[in-house]
């Protein structure tokens, strides 16, 4: 008797979605206390805690419907042999339109952009939701229903654009790869990501945003002056218009050797006042920089993909994991689908493992700001992106120990406080 591997799946996510829903309710049940940490008293007003917690709360109560509608649906997928089905009828649409449904490369092509036209469709309602009830709620969202559809369909084009090239080298990699498959998808996958690295920042991130040099001026030379002291290559600093969208801040570096780009939200700018607190903030990326970090993620990445890659090899001939999930044929990408599904309990455990070397990281970031000595405006800018950002307070240990790949505030502001403390 063949293994139930798509009902061993489908009872695994089911399990998976019982724990995550009780650490849901543990954390919805610290974001529902009346008080701040003790940590944060005196330090977050209360009329940021009151914001803070109701858009927090307003989160939430969206994820739980979000989380439930999901696990359903994607339960239902599976146990009702829905992509087998969709399979099948991607290749009649092709024989209806005079199109070769035997060419798997034009075959599965059909069947992604039947995919692609599902998810867009389901996921819509969230989306509008999220962005014009819960976001405007609370302040943030800035952009207007044709900016939202512009900005989808966008990316519906870029994927168009970009899509059918690697889905068809992936099939052909596949079939023509022989003992040596694993090795050509991961080298496949590898020049693929320096290519989207590359050319990411320069032709697809302009489309949705505006990036413009940072003025003169003492930020920008504060900034300059850091990055030179750390021999950072720093090539251009630019300001984008996250304002356009929303209120939320960031900043991030991308570029690879000698040719380094920083890149700051104008809301960033405007949320600290003081421009140290930017420079700051600054010092913590660059820190992730000085220390390596991004190599580790990179190289960590790198590792998981080959060891994906390798263990779809040894199960892409299987014909009863196929069977399990409907199929009675053995097409690449499905192949490729069901493995994930297959190893979702695996992914869980490294996801959960990157998250905390991820933790780990930001403390080393922050200890290195503090050593250039950024202590007291780091904690400053620290605290002021949580209160303009509106982010939780309280936090449960459990669930942020699982979900979060940054450190909640209040540990972030005690590491830094232990080592001040050490320095005296």
């Amino acid at each position: 008797m063949a293994f139930p591997y798509m009902e061993a799946v489908v009872g695994f996510m089911v399990l998976m979605y019982i724990f995550e829903t009780y650490l849901d309710l543990r954390q919805h049940t610290a974001l529902k206390l009346p008080t701040l940490p003790k940590t944060l008293e005196g330090v977050i007003s209360q009329e940021k805690f009151e914001k803070s917690r109701a858009y927090s709360l307003d989160k939430s109560h969206f994820h739980f419907v979000h989380e439930f509608v999901t696990i359903l649906m994607d339960s239902a997928i599976l146990l009702f042999g829905v992509l087998p089905w969709f399979w099948k009828r991607s290749g009649d649409v092709l024989v209806y339109v005079g199109l070769n449904a035997e060419n798997e490369i034009v075959h599965t092509l059909a069947f992604l952009a039947g995919v692609m036209f599902w998810s867009q469709i389901t996921d819509l309602p969230f989306s509008l939701y999220s962005t014009f009830v819960i976001e405007a709620r609370h302040g943030f969202n800035k952009q207007t229903i044709w900016l939202f559809f512009r900005d989808m369909i966008k990316g519906i084009i870029l994927a168009i654009v970009i899509g059918p090239p690697i889905v068809a080298a992936i099939i052909l990699l596949v079939q023509k790869g022989g003992p040596y498959l694993a090795i050509y998808l991961w080298a496949f996958m590898f020049v693929l990501s320096i290519v989207m690295m590359t050319i990411y920042p320069i032709l697809i991130a302009p489309l949705f945003n505006k990036f413009t040099p940072l003025p003169e001026g003492e930020l920008r030379m504060k900034i300059e002056n850091l990055a030179s002291s750390l021999n950072f290559p720093l090539k251009k600093l630019f300001v984008v218009d996250g304002s356009t969208r929303s209120s939320h801040s960031n900043a991030y570096m991308y570029g690879f050797f000698k040719n380094k780009r920083i890149v700051l939200y104008d809301t960033l700018i405007q949320q600290c006042k003081n421009v140290e607190e930017v420079v700051a903030v600054i010092a913590h990326e660059l820190g992730h920089w000085k220390l390596n970090h991004t190599m580790y993620s990179f190289i960590a990445v790198q590792i998981l993909t080959f060891l994906q890659f390798g263990g779809y090899t040894l199960v892409r001939n299987s014909k009863d994991l196929f069977e399990s999930f409907g199929f009675d044929t053995q097409p690449v990408l499905i192949g490729l689908i069901i493995f994930q599904h297959t190893v979702i309990p695996l992914q869980h455990l490294v996801s959960f493992g990157l998250n905390l070397v991820s933790r780990s990281f930001e403390f080393q970031a922050d200890a290195f700001a503090k050593k250039l000595g950024y202590s007291s405006t780091l904690r400053a800018a620290l605290v002021k992106l949580q209160e303009e950002n509106l982010s939780a307070m309280n936090t449960d240990p459990w669930y942020s120990a699982y979900h979060y790949s940054h450190p909640p505030l209040v540990e972030r502001l005690a590491a830094i406080d232990e080592l001040d403390k050490k320095k005296d």
